[in-house]
């Protein structure tokens, strides 16, 4: 796709008039929710957005409403310009780059909770994480009234938690998972791999490496708590220092699998762990 003249509006109500006249002439729209720092997986979700529909806008919004207070979101990288740039390099048609005060009036008092699927994992590990992130992505869908949006794998529980808010609640747009892109050993690309230093970005990828193991264990019918146990200790023993779960589940409604082996159950390694000060996570399939 060649570089266009990326358009950049930062209000809802400019946001509403442009996809209205792009459906008024028969062009559907694809949304992309970022909230920036943008790399190529980022844009690897615009391309696809690009085959699934004749517009494609992606939000630029660091959500506080998914932050805990002793978090990262006054670090959490951010860099417009350069956010701008790439998107118009890959020919997307419009950027929603909208501030806190726009996005949550004062007085904003509604959030949106689910139980069952975000419950466990980062929902466990981060409480105040999938309702700030049900209520930002509800509000983005309803803004844009995009007719497809495009969420990477690689947040896997949250693209189950997008799954199920925008079927229980009846939102009329398709949600796609676009496949985790990686670096070329293996590291889950992310925003936050800017906080590693030289040495830790080197360990990094025993994170990938250890679940890739787990998973093909599992597929050959070995037991879910033997590769689980293998794959924490192999990633503390690269220099991790913590792990806050890694476990097996099952892929669509994330319920336990496992002691013993998965059958024919589709299942997904998910991960969570920390390298010095940086979180990490990934999740694979299984069998």
């Amino acid at each position: 796709m060649a570089k266009s003249t990326l358009k950049i509006v930062r209000t809802v109500a400019e946001l509403r008039a442009q996809v209205a006249a792009w459906k008024a002439a028969g062009e559907p729209v694809a949304l992309i929710p970022t909230m920036g720092a943008l790399h190529e997986g980022h844009l690897s979700l615009v391309q696809l957005g690009q085959a699934r529909a004749r517009r494609t806008v992606a939000s630029v919004f660091v959500n506080p409403r998914q932050f805990a207070p002793h978090e990262d979101f006054d670090s959490y990288p951010r860099g417009e310009a350069r956010d701008a740039e790439l998107l118009a390099e890959v020919g997307c048609d419009l950027m929603f780059a909208p501030d806190v005060s726009e996005m949550y009036a004062p007085g904003f008092s509604t959030t949106v909770n689910l139980t069952g699927v975000s419950e466990p994992l980062e929902g466990a590990a981060r409480p105040l994480f999938f309702g700030g992130v049900a209520t930002v992505v509800t509000k983005l869908l309803l803004q844009s009234q995009a007719d497809v949006a495009i969420f990477g794998e690689k947040d896997y529980q949250q693209l189950q938690v997008i799954k199920r808010v925008v079927r229980d609640l009846d939102i009329p747009v398709e949600i796609v998972g676009a496949p985790t892109a990686r670096a070329a050993d293996g590291l889950a690309l992310s925003s936050r791999n800017a906080y590693l230093n030289a040495e830790e970005r080197a360990a990094a990828v025993a994170l990938p490496n250890a679940i890739r193991a787990a998973a093909q264990a599992v597929a050959a019918g070995g037991r879910v708590d033997d590769a689980e146990e293998t794959a924490k200790t192999a990633i503390l023993a690269a220099g991790f220092r913590q792990v806050d779960y890694v476990e097996i589940r099952e892929a669509g409604d994330l319920s336990r699998l496992g002691p013993g082996p998965i059958g024919d159950a589709h299942g997904r390694i998910l991960v969570a762990a920390w390298l010095g000060k940086t979180r990490l996570i990934d999740n694979m399939a299984v069998g």
